[in-house]
């Protein structure tokens, strides 16, 4: 476990001057926390954990091994795939470009992408933003003999060959990790770029994520990088990629604490990144769930009554950002191992930061 670094404040993420930063929580409290980490300190696979109120961080530390080959210590600056976390990014992307007027959310998904079948032809960018288009899995359909790493332009190459939906496009839910990867193309047709490039130049640079990435390998490096593990036969076993974890548009970020810190400050700010109507659009209900925890999801967010948040799971990665808006509080954990999910345990760090209810 790395030593509490120091607080940073809400101006320093925004670039404004530094007002003095909160008192440190008590003692206490960060033994608590410590506890409830335990599984994740030592020579094993590791974990970053931030807890932020009014963006200045409460709790920024480190827990166990980024890299259990090197020894290297997990930290505020590790960078983890974000796995599924990804896709509010993604959800960003697409409202951003909104904004410029390049595209509208109720666009058919084919007018960006017209090699899609005719089962395609009443899916909108909306649908594909709250899981209701109704594509099938791209992960149950990938050819026989598949070699190498599957990426975006893959999925749109398996789904043209898939002319059917699992419902009628707006009639139901279903998570899907294939709209997603459609968006990241539809993000690089509107804005004449590409996905990673659009994520750098209009989110990240921005907000100074200096070092998030949507990785793209042999293309850029991960900075600080943690690599993912899973427990096998009893011993940590690095499973840092599978055959799906170059799809940038459903899970292919790359990022840490520190600067998921500043994105979650531009989330209460705006017209910082995204005006107030697209705020609005990314955090109201779309869709109702029959997911536990999730009664709604909004537009890359999971809705829970009070909360928002959103897993992230990969081979050899665990991650969760829950924020509380009305508390203006945020927890996240990102961790590179299979197991446990770390959502149970955000929420347990996030009763002991909680203000109590008024009477």
């Amino acid at each position: 476990m790395t030593g509490l670094l120091p607080l940073l404040t809400l101006a320093v993420l925004s670039g404004a001057t530094a007002p003095e930063p909160p008192p440190a929580p008590p003692q206490d409290r960060l033994a608590q926390v410590d506890a409830l980490m335990r599984d994740y300190q030592g020579q094993v696979p590791g974990a970053s954990v931030l807890v932020l109120r009014d963006g200045r961080p409460l709790l920024r530390r480190g827990y166990g091994l980024a890299d259990v080959q090197a020894g290297v210590r997990a930290g505020p600056h590790t960078h983890y795939r974000l796995a599924s976390v990804t896709k509010q990014f993604t959800a960003a992307a697409i409202l951003l470009l909104a904004q410029d007027g390049k595209l509208s959310l109720d666009d058919p998904v084919k007018r960006w992408l017209p090699s899609l079948p005719a089962a395609a032809d009443g899916i909108t960018l909306r649908h594909l933003l709250s899981h209701t288009s109704g594509l099938v899995d791209y992960e149950d359909h990938i050819p026989p003999g598949f070699e190498g790493q599957l990426h975006d332009i893959d999925v749109l190459h398996i789904l043209e060959g898939q002319d059917r939906t699992y419902f009628a496009p707006g009639s139901d839910y279903r998570y899907s990790n294939s709209g997603y990867a459609l968006l990241a193309l539809v993000v690089g047709e509107a804005s004449g770029s590409d996905f990673a490039s659009f994520l750098h130049e209009r989110i990240f640079a921005p907000l100074g994520m200096d070092h998030a990435v949507a990785h793209q390998d042999g293309v850029d490096t991960v900075a600080d990088r943690a690599y993912g593990h899973s427990l096998v036969d009893g011993r940590w076993t690095r499973t840092d990629q599978s055959q799906t974890s170059a799809v940038l548009g459903d899970g292919g970020i790359y990022a840490s604490i520190d600067e998921l810190a500043r994105w979650d400050a531009a989330l209460y700010e705006d017209g910082r990144l995204l005006r107030p109507g697209s705020l609005a659009a990314m955090f109201s209900p779309a869709t109702a769930t029959d997911e536990p925890d999730v009664p709604h999801y909004g537009m890359g967010w999971r809705l829970n009554g009070d909360n928002v948040w959103h897993s992230g799971e990969s081979i050899g990665f665990r991650n969760v950002i829950v924020r509380w808006p009305g508390e203006r509080l945020t927890v996240v954990v990102l961790s590179n191992r299979d197991d446990p999910e770390p959502y149970p345990l955000a929420l347990e760090i996030a009763r002991l930061f909680r203000e109590p209810a008024p009477p």
